[in-house]
């Protein structure tokens, strides 16, 4: 009997699926979470490729290099993905001047959510160790026309004697030359030449930096940044632009709590939730969900997995304004609603007492307080009482203080009296990389299981992923 020699018994390197193809050419294994195509070279490089997608044979043009990966725009497709499309936008692209605003208009909208499905699995799984035991099927709306929270810079280009308003261009601090953008609401994206006529013809068009947008359901608003106080003749081309516009002109002197109403009157912001019979209204500058189709969505399903009964305490942590504390209230027995921000917390109580006016059946008690929660402890989260159920929506830095205090308590039972956990969680993410932090946490120290988990497509086009994930006490 022959004897393998220690060559043959040696692990053999991959292949590169580039291997083979003509001088140049790369094979695109799959997409980043920044939609660049990833492929590697014969000797194994990591390639990053703008504008290429999964499965196309592409030559790319490199830009940086590293030891181990280089960055590279697509130059040429040889072979085409199946999942390639017509961008819907003009500005969209890797020319020159291109808007940054999307990345993936370029690939079908359902290969997108394919792709953010398995960015939040791969996140999950890499970086908490944690699995889901049930896929939730992934929340998806309109494609374009759903951007109804956008912040828009504003310049004066001296060179070119007119003002761009618009996203920045592609990995640039420049403005994009947007006349059109497929993602804003049809009559938002119909107002933008418009705009920048009536900002170049103002008297401070060299120190309007940027417009926030605002749509609420019945109201759109503006909020206009200005740097220096504002002349009469400028109120008045405001004024005029927003009759003609239907329009509703808020300005910002400094910070965010210098923002106030041009004229006062008129229909407040405010955007509903029919489902919950709940209704919300907000200030241009306060936080609310871009995409307020698929924000119905989620608080629809985010509730239904809670399961809130009549005689259940829950606490609704980053509760905002109370997008999802007030639908809770409908359905169960006791709410507290915690927040980092006392501007948003005042605005939930106001929520509240808005919305407790003429309804059919009483709000269950409610609570807001303000605090800190990247500052939680254990003691702090025993002080504020046993709740049977969480709903937590934080930031895209997540809720790692939050999960901490919980699972010190889990492994420390002398900490905890007669404190004890909630049996489920339903976590709703901005960010799957501090939801898998999160969820290792909560799993592999606190005592829960990842019962289901899914994307929420709230930013069609571009990498953005919204995730919600449940959890549930393992007892």
């Amino acid at each position: 009997m022959s004897q393998d020699s220690p060559a043959q018994l040696e692990p053999q390197a991959p292949v590169s699926p580039s291997a083979g193809l003509p001088e140049g050419q790369l094979f695109v294994e799959s997409l980043d979470i920044e939609a660049q195509g990833i492929a590697h070279r014969p000797d194994g490089k990591v390639v990053f490729i703008d504008g290429a997608l999964p499965f196309e044979i592409v030559s790319a043009k490199v830009h940086r290099k590293k030891n181990n990966w280089e960055a590279a725009t697509l130059t040429e497709i040889h072979r085409e993905s199946p999942q390639r499309v017509t961008p819907g936008c003009p500005h969209f692209g890797l020319h020159e001047g291109a808007c940054g605003g999307c990345k993936m208009q370029h690939l079908h909208a359902s290969s997108q959510v394919a792709i953010k499905q398995r960015v939040l699995e791969d996140n999950l799984w890499h970086l908490g160790k944690v699995k889901a035991e049930t896929l939730l099927r992934p929340i998806e709306g309109p494609a374009w026309g759903y951007r109804y929270r956008a912040r828009l810079s504003a310049r004066f280009v001296h060179k070119k004697g007119v003002v761009l308003i618009g996203f920045h261009e592609r990995k640039s601090r420049y403005v994009a030359d947007m006349q059109v953008c497929k993602v804003l609401p049809p009559h938002v994206s119909a107002m933008l030449m418009p705009l920048r006529e009536m900002i170049f013809g103002m008297d401070a068009r060299e120190t309007c930096p940027q417009i926030e947008l605002a749509c609420g359901d019945e109201v759109t608003a503006l909020v206009l940044r200005h740097l220096e106080p504002l002349s009469d003749d400028d109120l008045g081309r405001l004024r005029a632009f927003g009759q003609q516009h239907g329009v509703q002109w808020w300005l910002q002197a400094k910070g965010p709590d210098t923002v106030k109403l041009l004229d006062e009157g008129g229909t407040p912001l405010s955007y509903s939730l029919p489902e919950f019979g709940v209704t919300m209204p907000f200030k241009p500058t306060d936080f609310t969900q871009v995409n307020p189709h698929i924000n119905r969505v989620l608080v629809g399903r985010a509730l239904r997995l809670l399961d809130a009964r009549k005689n259940e305490r829950v606490i609704d942590w980053f509760c905002g304004l109370g997008n999802f504390t007030l639908p809770i209230a409908t359905t169960a027995g006791e709410v507290l609603g915690i927040e980092g921000s006392e501007t948003l917390v005042a605005r939930s109580r106001e929520n509240l007492s808005f919305n407790q006016q003429g309804r059919p059946s009483p709000l269950a008690p409610t609570q807001f307080v303000a605090r800190n929660l990247f500052e939680m402890t254990p003691e702090m989260l025993v002080a504020d009482g046993v709740a049977d159920k969480w709903l937590v929506d934080p930031p895209r830095e997540g809720a790692f203080a939050l999960s901490k205090a919980l699972a010190d308590l889990h492994q420390q039972p002398e900490l905890r009296g007669t404190w004890t956990p909630p049996r489920r969680i339903v976590y709703v993410s901005c960010n799957p990389a501090t939801l898998a932090r999160d969820a290792g946490l909560l799993v592999h120290q606190a005592g829960y299981r990842c019962t289901a988990a899914g994307v929420v497509n709230m930013f069609p086009h571009t990498a953005h992923v919204e995730s919600m994930a449940v959890f549930e006490l393992d007892v």
